[in-house]
């Protein structure tokens, strides 16, 4: 009896401390390292970190469709890179497609370029 005693003292410090734990680690505005291990992941987070450019066809464009950068950043954090109609080994700029989600208000197909660990929007398509 005085090893469960002990025991369920044990469980409900250690509880406690990973409530503590959790609290003061999300109010630290500390970003929590992610698993980011499949491709289409791996290619949106490099380009929310290392930011983009627009180019001006592309914001002539976002005009045209009435969207602006709020729009461009929803679909680089939900949206879906489509591989097949992406060419990122050419040289010199590697070109990626991103499709934004279904849910979107306007659905859109964003083509950007990355030259020397910079991406530039190049256009931006109803889909």
């Amino acid at each position: 009896m005085k090893v469960l005693y002990r025991f369920g003292f044990y469980l409900g410090g250690f509880a406690i401390g990973l409530i503590l734990l959790a609290f003061f680690i999300k109010g630290s505005g500390v970003e929590l390292p992610s698993c980011d291990y499949m491709p289409n992941a791996r290619v949106l987070k490099t380009i929310r970190n290392n930011g983009y450019s627009i180019s001006e066809n592309a914001e002539r464009q976002l005009s045209a469709l009435k969207l602006d950068t709020t729009d461009l950043n929803t679909v680089f954090l939900e949206g879906e890179v489509d591989f097949s109609t992406s060419d990122t080994q050419k040289k010199p700029c590697g070109l990626y497609t991103i499709h934004s989600q279904k849910t979107m208000p306007t659905p859109i197909i964003t083509t950007l370029q990355l030259c020397d660990e910079k991406f530039e929007v190049l256009t931006v398509k109803r889909k």
